[in-house]
């Protein structure tokens, strides 16, 4: 019973982390202070509700532990007057004119949310140092999670978390959204964090579930609110059309027991016409901004919901159009050349030309370091293997995929890939 209270504890601090330190650093101004606090509040939860139980709202009794220990912390510290006299009267107010802690969370387009997300993506950052700590704080991600996001060694990611916090608050970067020049020129490694965060959900890197559907629905929240905060950036149009495109397959990517659906597999007739609908405005409009812009071309993120939009589009999987996606992606990759776009590229012109033309493509990157343990080269390659009728070949690669995945549903379907390519056994 105790371990179950944990998961559960677990699983809404998960969810409501975000929040949670958004809030705080509003009042504290410094994230890696309303970290501490927030963890401080799950720390109290794991000691508190294994006996009460979990609570009604749950989010709110954490924000109101993590509060409480905000008011201690700045009352101990007696060289802090001035701030302490000015979350003190924040809290009262906030307590006295608000009908709940729900309620007090949620601001208007001057999301908390949305500050937290400038904020560690400020220019004192690094861009790398940047995005993992927006997906640290905004997506609740391990260190792991976000290290496999990055392909990078975990202790690299780590080192930058704390380094960056320490610099922001060496650096008293105010807890705000910027306005006209230098909202542009931070936009563009907001973006790749909102993305991240929803490649996070739409596609666990780790656990016992594909999908993390709370993620998904955070980055399309705040990628909705940047098109309002930025209307006239191509980009961000193409971002919102991207997730949510893809975030209309949802529903059909996972079986009745959870496990994982391809995506020639799917019923389409599950997928969210409405989600494709906002996808496909959403795209038309970054098509006509960059087409106005100085730069007269699409960026990566309208390229990639133009790929997702040829799915979309296609009412059965034979009737996708390869060619025109092997077109998109030859686009991609001289806009954002990476070994990731160069294996997607592979997928497409296997299936556009055959899986002769793919594998020969996903061999090119076989020695590619930043690929080395990335689990779906080899899951590519041992489905290209399968589709030439070499099924011994298959095999290896997708047992070699299933031990490199930390997702225990992608290692299961990894598994049964594999064992499907054993011969048959004589009666």
């Amino acid at each position: 019973m105790a371990t179950d209270v944990s998961r559960a504890i677990e699983a809404v601090f998960r969810i409501e982390s975000a929040r949670l330190i958004a809030g705080l650093a509003r009042i504290v101004r410094d994230v890696g202070v309303a970290e501490e606090l927030a963890q401080d509040a799950l720390v109290a939860a794991l000691e508190q509700w294994p006996e009460s139980g979990v609570p009604d709202n749950p989010g709110a009794w954490l924000m109101a532990a993590a509060r409480n220990r905000a008011v201690d912390l700045v009352r101990r510290e007696r060289t802090l007057a001035e701030k302490q006299h000015e979350l003190l009267h924040e809290v009262v107010e906030r307590e006295s004119t608000a009908p709940d802690l729900d309620t007090a969370l949620d601001d208007d387009i001057g999301d908390d949310l949305l500050r937290l997300v400038f904020t560690a993506c400020h220019p004192v950052l690094s861009p790398d140092a940047r995005v993992a700590l927006t997906l640290r704080l905004l997506g609740g991600l391990t260190t792991e999670e976000i290290a496999r996001a990055f392909l990078l060694p975990e202790p690299t990611i780590a080192q930058r978390i704390v380094r960056a916090k320490r610099t922001l608050a060496e650096a008293d970067v105010p807890f705000e959204v910027p306005r006209g020049a230098e909202l542009s020129g931070r936009l563009a490694s907001v973006l790749e964090v909102v993305y991240l965060v929803f490649n996070e959900g739409y596609a666990a890197t780790a656990g016992e579930d594909w999908l993390r559907p709370g993620l998904c629905d955070e980055a399309l929240r705040l990628g909705r609110i940047l098109a309002e905060l930025a209307p006239a950036e191509p980009e961000v149009h193409g971002l919102v059309a991207l997730m949510e495109i893809q975030a209309s397959r949802a529903k059909a990517r996972v079986g009745p027991s959870g496990e994982p659906v391809l995506l020639l597999d799917q019923d389409r007739g599950r997928w969210d016409r409405l989600l494709i609908r906002r996808g496909l405005a959403a795209l038309e409009r970054a098509t006509a901004l960059a087409a106005g812009s100085t730069r007269g071309a699409v960026g990566p993120y309208a390229l990639q919901a133009a790929i997702a939009a040829c799915h979309a589009r296609a009412r059965t999987p034979e009737e996708t159009d390869w060619a025109r996606i092997v077109a998109l992606y030859d686009t991609l990759a001289r806009v954002t050349p990476s070994p990731i776009v160069e294996l997607n590229r592979a997928v497409a012109v296997a299936m556009a030309f055959g899986p002769a033309a793919g594998l020969e493509r996903v061999d090119a990157l076989a020695e590619e370091p930043a690929l080395a343990g990335y689990h779906l080269l080899p899951s590519v390659r041992g489905d290209l293997l399968w589709k030439l009728g070499r099924p011994d070949e298959a095999r290896v690669e997708f047992e070699r995929a299933a031990e490199l995945t930390r997702n225990a549903r992608e290692r299961t379907l990894l598994l049964a890939r594999a064992a499907a390519c054993a011969p048959d056994e004589p009666a």
